[in-house]
This record gives structure tokens, C-alpha cells and sequence, in this order.
């Protein structure tokens, strides 16, 4: 699945690749590689599959699961997908409150005590589901962990996750979506090499240097 997936995320340029003329992130970082899992939306047999692999890491990792909740809003359309497919009740938290109406957070019924897990599409300094996560315990809500789709691996959400004890699950992650590139054409050796480089100090930009020693 892993290696599967990865290849469908670049294909369907999910996942694009610019070791020479890397993005800028909203952060300002620098980054050679952009993410944008919503694209599997577009194609039925991939969200479908993607749904199907999600059920199968619930219930492996969290078995105990009684309501699967979304981010906002990357996350959604994922736990929906899940949540029909496990016949389980479907809620989604925004990032901050609605300053109108009944000003909710999490939308949809999520009852104290219940067992949740997160829904997300993208783990990258594990922010956004460590900002559900806290919406979710303030209302007494248990939450087992996280299902996503991908993960970059960055040493900093690796960290605030732990401080955070959230346990997550990715579907693939940067390690394979590498190799995968690397193999079917995408990047050189030496662009693997740089985008590790990246990975492991991404506020750095030394990675960009045409040749890695």
C-alpha cells in the first residue's frame, strides 16, 4: 500500500516534486516538495481505496473507535468516507470558534466519553490535529490517535506529537514517497539525497546547494 499510494500521489501530482525551484510554505519555509491530498478527491477509485485503508488502520491501531472526527477542512471528506464505510457517527472541528451563531468548534455530535480518532490528510508539524485534539478533551471526549493519509516525518512534529502522547498512523510517508520517486524517475539520487537533506533540518536551506557531499 505504501509504495502503492505513493506512486498514485505523484501521478495525479497530489504530491509535486521542485529540488531546483523549491515552494514557499505559508510559514515562509522553504520546501521541495508540495502536498495537496485533496486532489485524491477528484478520483473515485482513489479516495476509495484510500477510505478502505484508512477502515483497515482503525481497526488495527484503533479498534475501539466510536466516532471519527475530521479536520478542518483537509480532513473531512476523508472521515466521512471512513465513518460510512464503519458505520460510525462522523463530526469535524474547526480550527477556532464561529464568532456567530452557537459559535461551535466541533461540528456534528460527539458525546463526553466517547472513543474518537482524528482524520487528517497531511502530518507536518502535527499542529492542526493536536488543535483538534485539544477541542475534543475539553468537551470530555477521548481520543485514541490520528489516521492520515501522509507524512513528512519532520523531526518537529515528530516531537510535539509525543509531548502532545497523540499516536498517529499514516497510510504512506516521505521515506517511501522518495524511493518511489527515485525509482519510477521523479528524482535523481541525488535529488533524494537533497530532499533528505531537507528533511532532516527543514528551516536550513543548505539542502539547495546543486551538489550534496
Amino acid at each position: 500500500m505504501q509504495h502503492w499510494l505513493a506512486k498514485e500521489l505523484l501521478d495525479i501530482n497530489a504530491v509535486t516534486l521542485s529540488p531546483d525551484e523549491p515552494y514557499t510554505w505559508s510559514s515562509g519555509l522553504k520546501s521541495p516538495i508540495y502536498c495537496d491530498n485533496r486532489l485524491t478527491l477528484s478520483y473515485p477509485t482513489l479516495r476509495q481505496s484510500i477510505a478502505e485503508g484508512m477502515v483497515a488502520m482503525i481497526h488495527k491501531h484503533y479498534p475501539e473507535a466510536e466516532v471519527i472526527v475530521g479536520t478542518a477542512t483537509a480532513g473531512i471528506a476523508h472521515a466521512a468516507l471512513v465513518a460510512d464505510k464503519m458505520g460510525l457517527p462522523m463530526a469535524y472541528v474547526r480550527s477556532k470558534s464561529k464568532s456567530h451563531g452557537k459559535e461551535n468548534q466541533i461540528e456534528g455530535k460527539v458525546d463526553a466519553g466517547a472513543k474518537a480518532v482524528i482524520i487528517e490528510d497531511l502530518i507536518s508539524t502535527g499542529g492542526s490535529v493536536i488543535n483538534v485534539q485539544e477541542a475534543l478533551l475539553e468537551q470530555k471526549v477521548t481520543v485514541l490517535g490520528t489516521a492520515a493519509i501522509f507524512t513528512y516525518g519532520l523531526e518537529k512534529g515528530k516531537q510535539k506529537l509525543a509531548a502532545a502522547s497523540l499516536s498517529y498512523h499514516t497510510l504512506t510517508d516521505y521515506d517511501n514517497l522518495l524511493e518511489t520517486a527515485r525509482d519510477n524517475e521523479y528524482l535523481t539520487q541525488q535529488d533524494v539525497t537533497r530532499l533528505r537533506k531537507w528533511q532532516s533540518n527543514p528551516e536550513s536551506t543548505d539542502w539547495l546547494a546543486s551538489t550534496v557531499k
